[in-house]
């Protein structure tokens, strides 16, 4: 009779655990939908799917008659200037990819959420925008997402390069986190950079800037000091469940990571204002069974005929070159052959477009 009840407990757990899952997969479609309308409310409803999450897991994982699982969790905000490490740094704590990262400042333009697991502590990271002095339409969203990150969360990773010239007093950093009344963590990124005797000057300038929980050296790259940033993080989070189930890395939706690695390849492929000036849409993701094949569809804007005729390059060149790269990424994500169609399409000066920034997500 134990056994039967056991098997009857674990059967029940499963069905309920496959349809947190599914839950969780239409939860993220509608968030890009509504993001796609431009939905005003949009920065709090993943607050809200976090909740709703975290009832239905704890009511699917926890035994009967039990209390759920109580460990550090909570949510914690990655900010800084552009190209100082944060995609780097959320990927190496993940363990995997799931920010795209390239040498050019400001590749990141939407917030993205990380999921970093362990034992007794679960990490929601939200690697944002760089925060810089914006002035088109499209930059000054990517800052305004950066700084709406600080609103609920309950610590702040502020991330700096050390091989930039040192901060003063009113600066991005001391503006950004005036009256900011959570435990601001700050981590020197690129110490492998510089000379180890210039880390105690640097320490000092910015211990007389702000009153930082903890100032931590690290490379992201080589992940060299990354295990004490979650040291540090977890006695700043408060006691509870799982806000996600521990096989999730993040909440992005597929089309919007398989985005993410096309436009990776053109910041890494291409020069100047290219980067800046292009967008990309899936426009649709189809699975052939029989064949193990996934057919990808992806639009590639631009603003200008100038740039459309760089980015195909000479008899289709570069986009092949673009297709390809970015192909063998998507292929090794889903684990799946892949056939990707790209095309490349003029919209005029669309980073100054409110409305065309609407449709993107924006």
């Amino acid at each position: 009779m134990g056994g039967e009840i056991r098997a009857a407990r674990l059967a029940d757990i499963e069905e309920k655990l496959a349809n947190v899952y599914q839950l969780f997969q239409w939860l993220s479609s509608f968030s890009v939908i509504t993001k796609k309308r431009g939905d005003a409310k949009n920065q709090e409803y993943w607050y809200v799917t976090l909740y709703f999450l975290r009832l239905t897991h704890t009511s699917a994982t926890a035994p009967m008659n039990s209390p759920p699982e109580q460990v550090k969790s909570g949510i914690v905000a990655l900010i800084g200037p552009p190209n100082v490490g944060k995609s780097t740094l959320l990927n190496s704590l993940l363990g995997q990819k799931i920010s795209i990262v390239s040498p050019k400042p400001q590749t990141t333009r939407n917030r993205i959420l990380g999921i970093v697991n362990g034992p007794d502590y679960q990490i929601v990271m939200l690697d944002t925008p760089g925060i810089h002095k914006a002035r088109s339409p499209l930059n000054l969203e990517m800052v305004k997402i950066a700084l709406g990150s600080l609103a609920d969360v309950d610590a702040i990773v502020f991330m700096v390069d050390v091989t930039m010239p040192l901060p003063s007093t009113g600066t991005t950093l001391t503006r950004c986190l005036d009256g900011i009344d959570k435990p601001v963590l700050l981590l020197l990124n690129k110490m492998d950079l510089i000379d180890k005797e210039k880390l105690l000057p640097i320490i000092a300038t910015y211990q007389g800037l702000y009153p930082f929980q903890a100032i931590l050296p690290l490379s992201a790259k080589a992940s060299d000091g990354t295990d004490l940033v979650i040291q540090e993080l977890c006695p700043l989070l408060p006691t509870g469940p799982r806000l996600y189930p521990e096989d999730i890395p993040t909440d992005a939706s597929e089309r919007f990571i398989l985005a993410e690695i096309i436009r990776e390849k053109i910041f890494l492929q291409t020069g100047q204002e290219i980067p800046y000036s292009t967008a990309v849409t899936i426009e649709s993701f189809k699975e052939n069974a029989a064949k193990q094949l996934i057919t990808i569809h992806a639009t590639i804007y631009v603003e200008k005929d100038s740039q459309k005729g760089i980015i195909i390059g000479k008899n289709g060149s570069k986009l092949k070159q673009l297709g390809q790269a970015a192909r063998r990424d998507i292929e090794i994500l889903l684990d799946q052959h892949v056939l990707l169609k790209l095309w490349v399409k003029v919209q005029k000066d669309w980073t100054n477009d409110p409305r065309f920034l609407r449709e993107l997500g924006f």
